[in-house]
């Protein structure tokens, strides 16, 4: 039961607890004391919605930041991780494998305030080595969701 409330919060954090006790055939009750205290560990960290900004006119942008760094003694990449953490434009970091060290997602009004951001907080930082900025320019499917039916928008040619 434990990874099947789990999963299906992370699916539909809508759902209700009586939709998922009746999804898996258990109590209301067992269901509010299993999230209840998922909450309280921080398996479950928190609740967001999904926005197709586009809709609504946001002219924002997101860049995704490949970063390299110089892990520190004894804390490895974790004191870098946090403190890119802290500022209010990134929206997510992860340590990597490849060509680089830290992935930071980032989200902005204009290219020129991701530029910014980048130029005089992110590069500026000890340890950092090194950036490189990719923008997103369409989003097809964010954690799971699609945001456009490409089969629908765009017609496909097809070459022989």
């Amino acid at each position: 039961m434990t990874t099947a409330i789990l999963e299906l919060l992370e699916n539909d954090a809508k759902m209700s607890v009586e939709q998922i006790a009746s999804s898996l055939n258990v109590s209301e009750k067992e269901v509010s004391a299993a999230i209840a205290e998922y909450e309280e560990k921080d398996i479950i960290a928190g609740y967001k919605t999904l926005i197709d900004w586009e809709k609504v006119g946001d002219t924002g942008v997101t860049a995704l930041i490949e970063v390299k760094v110089i892990p520190q003694r004894g804390q490895g990449f974790e004191r870098i991780a946090e403190r890119i953490s802290q500022y209010d434009e990134v929206d997510s970091v992860y340590l990597m494998s490849g060509g680089f060290d830290i992935a930071v997602t980032v989200r902005g009004k204009s290219l020129r305030e991701v530029a910014c951001f980048v130029s005089e907080k992110l590069a500026p930082l000890e340890y950092v080595t090194s950036t490189a900025t990719h923008f997103v320019l369409k989003k097809f499917k964010d954690k799971g969701i699609m945001y456009t039916n490409t089969e629908k928008n765009q017609e496909r040619g097809h070459a022989f």
